[in-house]
């Protein structure tokens, strides 16, 4: 009887162990153009974007990473698309989300090549378009209102965006990569101050390691050796460096937690 009792007890205790809820870690979604996801990840032609370095600097056994970016959308498209109600699907509360657009929002608002132009800067204003691709008729907003959908949705799940201003292109005026004011960079922190949410300037991170090399190292050589937008793999890992680092040194944010301390040997290098 006490053999059975026991067994009974056993058998109970292993029902109540397997319909415990089982800790997940959180995962860390990036959204973006090709800057941050070239093609198909894949390294084709030699280049890359820096979501597909930022795993190595990131401790991977406690956060997932997950590369939803896409080449060629805008913040509008990626939203249009489709592509933003899948990520917004997935995400769960301790989630996280680094977001990066500007590269394609200066395009045409409404053309028969691409039509993924946002208006400029921050504000309410739109313009209503019959699309001449999707043949659909559509508003359009600012680059801000499309940044600020994303990150008051991703709130409204519990998770924690963070905007990352667009790369430099490969444009160089007295020596130096050539800043552009009242552009994307600017608007994005534009957006970040008016939300309340953590940002990252990779625009001036990036802009002032680049310059420290020059415009012939950096052009053909070693970051930009196609065009002047899309990063060598060497440009996407010292990228995606300067992205941890900017996670590393985000205030009061637990995002910082998971880069590795190995990443400050590759500062170094970099």
């Amino acid at each position: 009887m006490k053999h059975l009792i026991h067994l009974t007890t056993l058998f109970l205790g292993l029902l109540l162990l397997g319909s415990a809820p089982v800790a997940t870690k959180p995962t860390l979604f990036i959204i973006g153009d090709s800057t941050v996801k070239n093609g198909r990840g894949d390294g084709a032609g030699g280049l890359r974007g820096w979501g597909e370095k930022i795993s190595l600097f990131l401790d991977t056994s406690r956060i997932e990473v997950l590369n939803h970016a896409l080449g060629g959308t805008s913040s509008r498209t990626f939203i249009t698309r489709g592509l933003w109600d899948g990520v917004l699907e997935k995400l769960r509360s301790g989630d996280y989300l680094l977001m990066q657009f500007g590269h394609n929002d200066g395009g045409a608002i409404n053309d028969t090549l691409r039509a993924r132009g946002t208006i400029r800067g921050t504000g309410e204003e739109s313009v209503e378009i019959d699309n001449l691709i999707t043949k659909q008729h559509e508003v359009v907003h600012s680059y801000g209102w499309y940044l600020r959908k994303m990150v008051r949705e991703a709130r409204g799940k519990g998770a924690t965006p963070v905007i990352i201003t667009p790369i430099p292109r490969n444009d160089w005026e007295n020596g130096k990569i050539r800043r552009t004011p009242d552009s994307y960079p600017q608007w994005a922190m534009e957006v970040a101050r008016q939300e309340k949410v953590q940002c990252i300037d990779l625009n001036k991170l990036l802009s002032d390691k680049l310059d420290t090399y020059g415009e012939e190292k950096v052009t053909g050589r070693f970051f930009f050796k196609q065009d002047h937008t899309h990063p060598t793999e060497e440009g996407a890992l010292l990228t995606a460096s300067l992205v941890a680092r900017g996670i590393k040194n985000l205030r009061n944010s637990k995002l910082s937690k998971f880069t590795l301390r190995k990443s400050k040997w590759i500062y170094r290098q970099s």
